[in-house]
């Protein structure tokens, strides 16, 4: 094998790895800066990008944080920071709420690093008390407290549970326009939004996006 020939495969693997690369590379640019990835999370992500804008909201409600800022966009999505540059750029305000400590210190420092500190707060307390507690209409739920596992069947069906019981908490403070989005539900055992979509399904909803997060609207706004 000639050394031209040598040179023409290794460009051409090169170049191979590179366009495969891209193609899995989800990106929400220009909205997010495109070296982020959202992977698994950016059909839904878009979706509901889209819905605010046309459904003019104005108050975003999330249950878990994110810890980590864009650092985490991969792996957890990222939300509160996504979420609260669009609150930011649309005269919106965003709470998001956690029961660690270490969750809620994290995603304060990041929300502050994004200049996103006067629509967005942290608050650090269990999302039930939170939720029962809130006052006003909420324009989009983001439900992704109760961390979730691939294999225990116990703490599967705790964050089951606990999803049901956050939604049913704040269900008379949601109207038929709001959005509901749930995360990490493509996971075995159901995920997280196995029982709380069961139960939404028989008061209206509509699942409007089924993939790894579920993204529901009422049959109402449709």
């Amino acid at each position: 094998m000639n050394t031209a020939l040598i040179i023409s495969l290794v460009v051409v693997l090169a170049m191979t790895h590179f366009v495969l690369k891209f193609i899995k590379h989800r990106s929400l640019y220009p909205f997010m800066p495109f070296e982020y990835n959202f992977r698994r999370r950016r059909v839904t992500f878009a979706k509901v990008l889209k819905l605010l804008k046309e459904r003019n909201a104005k108050v975003i409600v999330e249950t878990g944080t994110s810890r980590k800022g864009l650092e985490g966009a991969k792996s957890d999505g990222a939300a509160t920071i996504v979420f609260g540059k669009w609150a930011k750029e649309n005269g919106a305000v965003m709470h998001s709420v956690d029961i660690s400590e270490d969750s809620v210190e994290g995603s304060r420092s990041e929300v502050q690093n994004q200049g996103l500190n006067k629509v967005v707060t942290v608050h650090l307390d269990d999302s039930l008390n939170y939720l029962k507690n809130f006052k006003g209409e909420i324009d989009f739920l983001y439900l992704d407290s109760y961390d979730y596992s691939k294999t225990d069947l116990q703490i599967q069906k705790d964050s089951q549970e606990h999803h049901l019981k956050e939604f049913k908490i704040i269900e008379d403070r949601l109207h038929k326009n709001t959005i509901v989005l749930i995360d990490d539900c493509g996971l075995p055992g159901g995920g997280k939004g196995k029982t709380v979509i069961a139960y939404m399904l028989t008061k209206g909803w509509e699942i409007i996006i089924n993939k790894y997060q579920v993204l529901l609207l009422h049959r109402d706004s449709l």
